[in-house]
C-alpha cells in the first residue's frame, strides 16, 4: 500500500489541476538629442504612474522592446538570465518564478505564487500559462521584493509588468520578422498599426513558431515527443475622444503545444550510467498543449485637476492538458493525464493623485475570481504501480473544484518634506479565501474520498520608505515593507485523514539603495541591499499525520534571507553595455521532515522531530529552493557604421547561476542539485533604414543543464539553438 500513499494527492493534486537592472544599451535612434551618446531616461510603470526609475526607491529590472530583442529574451525562461536574483523553474506543465528565493517552492495551484505577473495591468494565472511568447510588446519590468500597495495583487517576492505594444492614432504602422534556425525552426511575427479615424485606433499582432524537438526518445512511447507548436494573435482597440478620456481593450489568444514535455529519472541510479538529458525513454502517449486567452479593459479618465480616475477589468481562461511518464522510463507504468480549466475574473480601481506638487496619493481596490475545474471522465488521472514488489496499477482520480477569491484595498501617500528629501507611506488590506469540492477516487481500490472545506484569511501589510535625492546625479533610499502570499487548503488523501490547511506566508523586507548618474550621463549605476524575514515558507513535505504521503505545510521558524544587488548600463558613442550581479543568501528556520524517497517510520514533527524517528530530518539552516547564492549578467554591443545608412552591430552576452538546490532534503545523490549555469548568447545584426537582419545564437557552448525539477523526473534546458532573423519595420 506504499504507493497508494506516495502518490501525493494533497494540497499538489489540485496543485496538477489546474535604478533600472539590466537596461540595454539604446539604440541610435532611441539616444537623447542633447547628448546621442548619454543613456536615455528609464521609465518604470509598476506604480501606476510613470516615473524615472533612477528617483523611485524599488529595485527593479525595465527591458524595452529592442533590448528584448539584444538580450534574446523571447519567453519567461529567457528572462531569468536578463535580470539579477531571478530564477524560472520550467517544469514544462507550469513554471516556478523565483526572487531572492521567494515566489513558489512546486507547481501546483494550491499554492499561489509570491511573484505576480501582471499583463496590460493585470494579474495573470499563477503558475501556469506562462508560456505565452514575448511578442509586440512595449516593456518588461521586473520589481523585486514585497509588492502590493500600488497594484492588485499581493507579492511577497516581486513582480513582473509586461507591457504590450499599445494602438496609436498617428499613423500607419508595424513590423514583419521571420526567423529560421536550427531544430527546423521556423517562426514569424508581425504587428500592424491602423489609426480608424483622428480618435479611433486598432493594433493587431501574431506570433507563430514551429519547431522539432530537443529530444531522442527510445522504447514504446506514442504521441508527441517535444516539437513546438505555438500560435498566437492580438487585438488592441484605442478610443480616445478627448484628452482626458482614454479607452483601450485587448484580446489575446495563445495556442502551445510542447509535447508530452520529457523528462527521465532525476535519481541517477534509475536512469543508465552517462544518460544525456536530452536522450531519453518512455513507454507513454506523449502530449501537452495550453489553450489560453485574455480580456483586458482599462478605462481612464483625467480631471480637469489632474485626477486620474482608471478601471482595469480583466477576463482570462485557460486549458491545461497533459499526458507523459511520470516515472520518466520505459520500464515502469507510472504515467500522468490531466485536462483542467481555470478561469480568472478580476477588477482594479485607482484614484491617482498628479504627479506634481509636495503632496502625491494612489487610492486602489481590487477583487479576482480565480476557479479551476477538474472535470470528470479524465480530467486528472494518475497511474501508478501499487508497490516495487506488486506492480499492479491503479488509478488515482480527481474530480471537483477549486474556487479561491481575493479583494483588498490599498494606498500610497508621498510627502516631499523639503525639495531633497521625501517620505512615502503605503498601506494595504485583504482578504482571501480558498474552496476545495472535490472527489479524490481510486476505482480499482474501491475508494472514493469527498471534500468540502473552506478556509478564509485577513492581512494588513504596508510600507514606509524615505528618498533623499542628494543632488541631480545621487539618488538614496531606504524602506521597510511587508508582502503576504495566500494560505489554502490540503486536498483529502487516501487514507481519509482529514486535511488539514496551510497557513500565508509573510515577508518583512528592510532595503536600502543608491542610484547614481555618472560620466555626464554615458553610465548609470543602481546598488543595493536587503534583509527578509520570511515566516510561514510553503513547501510540500511527507504529511507527519499520514506519513507517507504529502502535503502541504508551514515552516514554523522564520527563514532569513539577505543579500545585496549591482547593476549598471552605459552608452559610449556606439559602445553599449549593461551589467548586473547579486549575491544573496538563506537559511531557512528550524524545521523537521520526511523525505519520501528514503525509507522513513514514526512520526516526525515539523517543530520538534523527534530526530529519534526514522528518517526524520533537521532541514533548519539550509538554503531556500531555486535560491541561487550568486548571479550574474552583462552584455555589450558596438555599432559599425558602415555607410549613411547601413551599420553591423556585434553583441554577445553572458549569464551566470550559480547552483541551486531543487529541494530542502540537499540529496545530491537523487538529484537535488541544479548545476552552474554559464550561457552565451550571441548576434550579429546588418540594419539598414527600415531592414535588418541577425545571426543569432543562444546557449552558443550548448551547454546541458537541468531546468527544473518535475520529481521524480529532471527537465532539461533548451540546448544551442541558432538561426537567421529578418525584419522590416514600416
Amino acid at each position: 500500500m506504499k504507493a497508494i500513499i506516495r502518490i501525493g494527492v494533497s494540497g499538489v493534486a489540485l496543485a496538477y489541476a489546474g535604478a533600472a537592472f539590466a537596461q540595454a544599451a539604446p539604440t541610435a535612434a532611441a539616444r537623447t538629442s542633447a547628448d546621442p551618446q548619454a543613456t536615455t531616461e528609464i521609465v518604470v510603470t509598476a506604480e501606476r504612474r510613470a516615473t524615472n526609475l533612477q528617483r523611485t526607491s524599488v529595485a527593479a529590472t525595465v527591458l524595452t522592446s529592442q533590448d528584448l530583442v539584444n538580450k534574446s529574451v523571447r519567453t519567461i525562461d529567457q528572462l531569468q538570465f536578463a535580470t539579477p536574483s531571478m530564477t524560472v523553474a520550467n517544469s514544462g506543465q507550469g513554471n516556478t518564478v523565483n526572487i531572492r528565493g521567494i515566489g513558489q517552492t512546486e507547481r501546483g495551484s494550491a499554492f499561489q505564487s509570491g511573484v505576480v505577473t501582471y499583463r496590460d495591468g493585470v494579474a495573470t494565472f499563477p503558475g501556469y500559462f506562462q508560456s505565452e511568447p514575448y511578442y509586440d510588446l512595449a516593456s518588461v519590468e521586473v520589481l523585486r521584493g514585497p509588492q502590493g500597495t500600488f497594484a492588485g495583487g499581493n507579492a511577497t517576492g516581486g513582480a513582473i509588468f509586461i507591457t504590450e505594444a499599445n494602438p496609436t492614432l498617428d499613423k500607419i504602422g508595424g513590423y514583419a520578422t521571420a526567423q529560421y534556425g536550427n531544430y527546423n525552426d521556423m517562426k514569424f511575427e508581425g504587428a500592424l498599426n491602423l489609426p480608424v479615424s483622428d480618435t479611433l485606433a486598432l493594433r493587431v499582432a501574431t506570433s507563430d513558431e514551429r519547431r522539432d524537438t530537443f529530444y531522442h526518445i527510445t522504447g514504446p512511447w506514442t504521441g508527441n515527443p517535444g516539437n513546438l507548436r505555438s500560435y498566437s494573435g492580438r487585438a488592441s482597440l484605442l478610443w480616445q475622444p478627448t484628452s482626458q478620456l482614454r479607452v483601450l481593450v485587448k484580446g489575446d489568444y495563445s495556442n502551445v503545444e510542447q509535447g508530452g514535455y520529457p523528462g527521465d529519472p532525476a535519481d541517477p541510479t534509475q536512469r543508465p550510467a552517462g544518460t544525456d538529458l536530452f536522450h531519453i525513454t518512455s513507454n507513454a502517449y506523449l502530449n501537452g498543449r495550453d489553450e489560453f486567452g485574455r480580456i483586458v479593459a482599462n478605462i481612464s479618465y483625467t480631471t480637469d485637476g489632474g485626477v486620474v480616475l482608471r478601471s482595469i477589468s480583466g477576463f482570462q481562461k485557460g486549458t491545461v492538458q497533459t499526458n507523459y511518464d511520470y516515472d520518466g522510463t520505459s520500464t515502469g507504468i507510472s504515467t500522468l493525464a490531466d485536462k483542467i480549466s481555470e478561469r480568472i475574473w478580476s477588477q482594479e480601481v485607482n484614484i491617482i493623485s498628479p504627479s506634481t506638487g509636495r503632496f502625491t496619493w494612489l487610492l486602489g481596490g481590487y477583487y479576482q475570481n480565480d476557479k479551476i475545474t477538474i472535470p470528470d471522465g479524465g480530467g486528472y488521472v494518475l497511474r501508478q504501480p501499487l508497490s516495487a514488489s506488486l506492480p499492479i496499477p491503479y488509478d488515482t482520480v480527481i474530480v471537483g473544484t477549486n474556487p479561491k477569491t481575493a479583494i483588498a484595498a490599498f494606498g500610497q501617500l508621498g510627502y516631499q518634506l523639503t525639495d531633497a528629501l521625501q517620505v512615502t507611506l503605503g498601506g494595504r488590506w485583504s482578504r482571501t479565501t480558498s474552496r476545495n469540492d472535490a472527489v479524490v477516487s481510486s476505482p480499482q481500490l474501491g475508494l472514493a474520498l469527498p471534500q468540502h472545506d473552506f478556509v478564509a484569511y485577513h492581512k494588513v501589510n504596508g510600507k514606509l520608505a524615505l528618498n533623499w535625492t542628494l543632488n541631480p546625479h545621487n539618488f538614496l533610499y531606504a524602506f521597510a515593507a511587508t508582502g503576504t502570499k495566500a494560505g489554502g487548503l490540503n486536498s483529502v488523501n487516501l487514507y481519509g485523514v482529514p486535511p488539514k490547511p496551510f497557513k500565508p506566508e509573510d515577508v518583512t523586507d528592510f532595503e536600502i539603495g543608491w542610484k547614481a548618474t555618472l560620466l555626464d550621463g554615458h553610465l548609470r549605476t543602481q546598488l543595493g541591499g536587503y534583509y527578509n524575514r520570511y515566516k510561514n515558507f510553503q513547501i510540500t513535505i511527507v504529511d507527519p499525520n499520514t506519513p507517507l504521503f504529502n502535503s502541504i505545510t508551514n515552516v514554523g521558524k522564520p527563514t532569513h534571507i539577505y543579500g545585496a544587488e549591482f547593476s549598471a548600463q552605459g552608452s559610449f558613442g556606439h559602445f553599449g553595455l549593461d551589467f548586473a550581479a547579486s549575491v544573496s543568501h538563506t537559511k531557512v528556520g528550524t524545521f523537521y521532515a520526511f523525505d519520501p524517497r528514503l525509507a522513513h517510520s514514526g512520526t516526525c514533527d515539523p517543530t520538534t522531530g523527534p530526530a529519534s524517528a526514522t528518517g526524520c530530518i533537521d532541514l533548519g539552516g539550509r538554503a531556500a529552493t531555486y535560491a541561487p547564492k550568486f548571479t550574474l549578467s552583462t552584455g555589450a554591443q558596438y555599432e559599425i557604421p558602415l555607410n549613411d545608412r547601413m551599420t553591423l552591430t556585434p553583441r554577445m552576452d553572458f549569464s551566470h547561476t550559480s547552483g541551486t538546490w531543487a529541494t530542502l532534503f540537499e540529496d545530491a545523490p537523487l538529484g537535488d542539485r541544479l548545476s552552474t549555469r554559464n550561457l552565451v548568447n550571441a548576434q550579429l545584426t546588418l540594419a539598414s533604414g527600415p531592414w535588418s537582419a541577425a545571426g543569432y545564437a543562444t546557449n552558443l557552448t550548448n551547454q546541458h543543464y537541468v531546468a527544473a525539477l518535475n520529481l521524480p523526473r529532471r527537465i532539461a534546458g533548451p540546448p544551442r539553438q541558432y538561426g537567421i532573423r529578418i525584419s522590416r519595420s514600416f
